[in-house]
């Protein structure tokens, strides 16, 4: 389905004001931009890993979730919890002990520590024996709810606690690991990156092919912390637009196998527009650390060409 602004912006939310994120942060409209993908008549079973998200949105006996069944799980077992939810209620609607015409989905939101991290084994569990499940990464980064340490996400030579930039290393000395390339390869029907804040019609509309898609589905969203990335709170969609319009975060979409690349810049912008707003990486900007940006270019053009390159070669076969 096509989406306009207006359409996505006038549906009720599911989840809802009261919660105690940051101000600044990507999360929250991130978790509403996906929920509202969501036909209204539709149940939704939502299983979320300990992180930001869920110490911050269902604190007792508060919540901001609606319309919705919440679970907290662990650090490193939403997908199976969430797998596990999806496989009993199968059940149950077989041998009739539940009878509904209400369709229920199923959603996992987990951080990248208890994404790529934590929570990778079960989450490739989950995807390789095909449950009927759609699993999104709020994806910010680092381990940002205890204190910003690095994550398998976190950039190359990013400032964090336990990537100290400073005289013995330049930040964090590896580069990030593509979760949604590794999804891409567990061959399931749907995986997708976006980022809200600068495209909420790219966001509604891949959420809604990742939940309506049978099968394991995975959506990797740019969530952005004001906290951990050292921005102003208010420069949230900026932060967003330059990730996205320099490449560092490409939006495409991977469906059976074939690529298509969904954003495509008019001009791309060098890598260091996207970092110099972010203290994580103001290190990079002394006398003597250029070599560090143009790294950081390299890499980034290398992703970028070959994602043109896969979809030019998938959509050929």
């Amino acid at each position: 389905m096509a989406y306009n602004i207006k359409e996505i912006v006038n549906k009720e939310s599911r989840f809802v004001s009261g919660h105690r994120m940051c101000a600044g942060c990507g999360a929250p409209p991130t978790i509403r931009g996906v929920l509202r993908a969501l036909k209204e008549e539709d149940n939704a079973v939502v299983s979320a890993a300990t992180g930001c998200l869920e110490v911050s949105s269902c604190i007792y006996p508060y919540t901001s979730w609606k319309n919705c069944s919440f679970i907290h799980t662990a650090f490193e077992n939403a997908a199976a919890t969430l797998s596990g939810a999806e496989k009993a209620y199968n059940s149950m609607k077989k041998s009739g002990k539940l009878k509904t015409d209400i369709e229920t989905k199923f959603i996992a939101f987990a951080g990248d520590g208890g994404t790529l991290d934590i929570g990778f084994q079960s989450l490739s569990g989950a995807m390789e024996r095909g449950h009927n499940i759609t699993y999104v990464c709020y994806d910010n980064g680092a381990y940002m709810n205890t204190g910003t340490q690095r994550s398998s996400s976190t950039p190359h030579f990013a400032d964090t606690t336990t990537s100290p930039a400073g005289k013995v290393i330049p930040g964090k000395l590896q580069q990030r690991k593509d979760l949604t390339e590794i999804m891409v390869k567990h061959n399931i029907p749907y995986v997708a990156q976006t980022a809200l804040v600068f495209n909420l019609k790219d966001l509604t509309e891949k959420s809604e092919k990742a939940i309506y898609t049978d099968g394991p589905t995975y959506l990797s969203v740019l969530s952005p912390c004001p906290r951990g990335w050292v921005y102003p709170t208010e420069e949230l969609a900026v932060i967003s637009k330059l990730a996205v319009d320099t490449c560092f975060w490409p939006l495409y979409e991977v469906v059976n196998g074939v690529y298509k690349v969904t954003y495509k810049p008019a001009k791309k912008l060098p890598i260091e527009e996207f970092l110099r707003p972010q203290k994580r990486f103001r290190h990079i900007f002394n006398e003597g650390n250029e070599w560090m940006i143009e790294e950081m270019q390299k890499e980034v053009d290398k992703k970028w060409n070959y994602l043109l390159l896969m979809e030019e070669i998938t959509n050929r076969v």
